[in-house]
């Protein structure tokens, strides 16, 4: 029972796979902001190009 309880106190994979799911939850909640600082920009540039082309008319 001694040695049961040893090796599942040196079994570290649980803590491996919750580490890496942290790591991917974070890089993907970097790519969400990201995408949509991006978006915003391309946003504003397509309304400043769009006024540009009304007044030119």
């Amino acid at each position: 029972m001694t040695k049961l309880f040893a090796r599942f106190v040196k079994n570290e994979s649980g803590a491996t796979a919750i580490e890496y799911g942290l790591i991917a939850a974070l890089i993907a909640l970097a790519i969400m902001m990201g995408a949509g600082q991006l978006g915003n920009s391309l946003d504003a540039k397509f309304k400043e190009l769009a006024t540009t082309l009304d007044g030119a008319g």
